[in-house]
This record gives C-alpha cells, structure tokens and sequence, in this order.
C-alpha cells in the first residue's frame, strides 16, 4: 500500500499539537488543525509566528488551516496522517478515534501522541482496520527543536505504517526516529524520568551530608556530558507539578517490581514547594530564581532544600580531576560518590529494560541524546567508562550486575560498541542503523 503523506490533519492546538502542525507546514505540507473552537486554533498558529525566534513565518503559517473539532472534522476525510494531541483521558481519545475512523480515507494513518496511555488500551475493541493503522508518534517539546521522535506500533499495526513514517519523520521532518514499545512512558521519558526522581532523592541526600546544590547541578552538567541545566535546573524548567503528574502515572502503569518506585514518592521538601506554589521558572522560582534590583542589577537565589529557605547562590568550583567523567565516578570523594550513586543507578535501570521497552542499546541511547540531551547514552557512557570497571564497582558494592552487562560479559567482549556495531541481547555484535 502506498502510504505517502502529503496532507496532515491535527487534532488539538495546545503546545505540542500547533508545533506538530508547525514542523509540517514549515516543512512544505498542507495541514488542518482543529481544536475546541477555530478561534483557539488560529491563536495556537499565531503564537508559532510569535516571539524573538519564531517556530514557523508567515509562509508557513499559510499552510495551515484552522477549525473547530465538532464542526470541521470531515476536512480531515482525505488526510495521510491523521495525528491527535488532545488532553490525557482515555476516555476522551477514544471517542475521538471513534469519530475519526468514521471520516478517514482508506490507507490513512492515525497516530496518538500519548506518553501516558497505552496504545493497547486506546485501540482495544475499535475495528481492525484502525488497528492496523494506528500507531504512536511522540514527539519531545517543543517541537521545532527536538529531535527526538519515539515511534510505538501497535500489536496489530500494519509494517508498511512504520517504514512510512519513519521515512516520513526522518526524511521530511529531519526527526531522530527511535522505535519504542507499547510502555509507560517508552524509552526517554521511562529512563530521563527515572534519572530525575532518583536525582531528587539522592540529591537532597547529598545536601544534608554537605554538598551544596549548585555542585550537584555542576556535577550533572558537563562532567557527565549532560545540559548546563543540570539536575535542578532542569526539574525548575520542566516544572514540579509536570514531574508530579510523572510520578503519578508512573505509580499506576509501572510493572510490580520496578525500580522506579523506590523513588516515585517526591521528598518530603518536594511535597512541600509544590504545596505553596513553588513550582519552577513558571511561577518564578523553584529551586532557584532570579532576583531583579532597581538599579538593574541581579541576584541569583537558591532554595536550601535543608533549611528550607533562600540563600544567594555560590558558583560551584570542582577539582580539576573531578570534571573527567571515568575519574569522577571512581573517586571516593563526596561528589563522586553522588556522581556514581546516581548516574551508576540510572544506567543499571536502562540495562534491565532492554528488550523490555526496545529491542536494543542503540534505541535507548538515541532517545536520551535526542530527547534529554545527553551528549552519551546510557550504553556508551558505561562504555566510557569502562564496562568491566562498571561491572567490578558494582559487584564490590554487592550490588547485581544488571542484564545487558551480563549479556557483554558472558559474550566475552569488553564494550557495547565496537566499528560501527553493537551488541545485540544475543551477545552478538550487528550494524548500527543509519540516523
């Protein structure tokens, strides 16, 4: 079957739904976009032409047409792709998907753009050409930006969707496009999110036994090769309540025994910022937040998570030896032992869910460079390391080798990747696929 988008339809206009409409449009295709009212569609395109760096120009901006969900969902009857951004509720989706089978061509592709509902709870009973058609494309905000696109079929969906759109995403859009399974939260958000929550916890940990806040934001920066936002200033641009919202649905869809829940509870400190409103750079401050003087001066603050109160910040100074990734996991001091516990925690959760949320260490590490940024994923920083180093640290703590390393050590190679392969869950090394 012929499966070549040139026309898309998208249902819903916030953030993440008018920037799918943007990168479409600005990438040559004619677009609908519907959401509750015309009024609020044509705002969402006006708000992509708005700012000092723009997502899209007016050219662009021609090419997509507004409407309401209720009175215009028939235009998208001779749509190619079909893609729904709309609120969280399963409910709510499904009856969407409901009316949308009614009206779309044969050989259209609908996509959801969930992180949080699984995509088999979302087609269960709907007929079988829209399970054979249905897939998830979940793009990383905002839009333009990211590269990252996980894409998630369904038990039934056709093969020939998957090619088309991979080809489609990464020919046309310029995505990352990296194959995810039908889990809570697929691959970056599952292991980035992880890496956050355990953060806090290990985080607050480390305040109290004396390292200061913005060391550990330094340390979580560019010795790991991780963004300059580091840990906090990540979780204040992100917000508390949107990591609230994580946690929660991590807590109903995670599989019993996960990792992830010894530190799906926020720390009692958490708890009480999102209480009172302290939520990020939204409400003006989180963890830390920029004080503007009269005479046009300014002062960075810093949330004391210990005392529970503002302090000016201190700019964090490492020894030089502590900014090399290898020596700082290795070193017995108070940052590396920080640096170790949390990122050695992280990379034993992402080599334990392999083949569990994809079928490879490349999948997984593409997601987190493309969607979190990370200059390496998991797999090449163990590599980095040293993966027998890894794996004797661990064990000299008398903690378990995690399943990947095991699969490396009983091969009888000493890394993940060598010459442009990598290692299967086969113990066999095979080709890394074009980006």
């Amino acid at each position: 079957m012929n499966r070549t988008i040139n026309s898309v339809g998208v249902i819903g206009a916030g953030t993440m739904g008018a920037g799918i409409a943007g990168v479409c449009a600005a990438a040559g295709l004619d677009v609908h976009l519907l959401d509750l009212t015309e009024e609020a569609a044509t705002k969402a395109v006006e708000r992509l032409q708005g700012g000092r760096n723009p997502a899209i120009t007016g050219d662009a901006a021609a090419k997509i047409t507004c409407g309401a969900i209720d009175a215009d969902l028939a235009r998208l009857a001779e749509s190619d792709w079909i893609c729904e951004v709309i609120i969280e509720d399963l409910a709510a989706k499904r009856a969407l998907f409901e009316r949308v089978e009614a009206i779309r061509k044969t050989g259209s592709i609908v996509t959801s753009n969930t992180s949080g509902i699984p995509l088999r709870d979302i087609y269960q009973d709907m007929p079988e050409r829209f399970k054979q058609d249905v897939a998830v494309t979940h793009f990383f905000n905002p839009v333009h930006i990211m590269r990252l696109l996980e894409l998630v079929p369904g038990e039934h969906t056709d093969p020939d969707v998957m090619t088309s759109l991979a080809a489609f995403f990464g020919n046309t859009l310029n995505k990352g496009v990296v194959y995810a399974k039908d889990t809570v939260n697929f691959i970056g958000n599952r292991i980035g999110c992880f890496w956050i929550l355990a953060g806090l916890h290990k985080g607050l940990a480390a305040q109290k036994n004396g390292l200061s806040m913005e060391t550990i934001d330094t340390l979580m920066s560019k010795p790991m090769g991780l963004p300059p936002t580091g840990l906090y200033g990540l979780v204040d641009l992100i917000g508390l309540d949107i990591m609230d919202s994580v946690a929660k649905n991590l807590r109903v869809n995670l599989p019993d025994g996960d990792r992830g829940f010894d530190y799906i509870d926020f720390p009692a400190a958490e708890t009480a910022m999102i209480a009172s409103g302290q939520l990020g750079r939204k409400t003006g401050g989180g963890y830390y937040k920029l004080i503007k003087h009269d005479d046009g001066t300014k002062t960075m603050m810093v949330f004391d998570l210990v005392n529970q109160d503002w302090r000016e910040s201190a700019p964090a100074s490492l020894d030089e030896e502590l900014t090399d990734f290898k020596t700082l996991l290795q070193s017995d001091t108070p940052e590396g032992q920080f640096a170790w516990d949390l990122m050695s925690e992280t990379f034993c959760y992402a080599a334990n869910l392999v083949p569990t949320i994809a079928d490879d260490i490349v999948n997984i590490d593409r997601a987190m460079r493309w969607g979190f940024n990370w200059a390496q994923g998991p797999f090449e920083l163990i590599d980095a390391m040293g993966a027998d180093a890894f794996a004797k640290k661990l064990t000299s703590e008398g903690r378990d080798v995690p399943a990947m390393v095991a699969v490396l050590q009983k091969s009888g190679h000493s890394s993940f990747y060598k010459e442009g392969q990598y290692l299967t869950t086969e113990g066999n090394y095979q080709a890394i696929p074009a980006e």
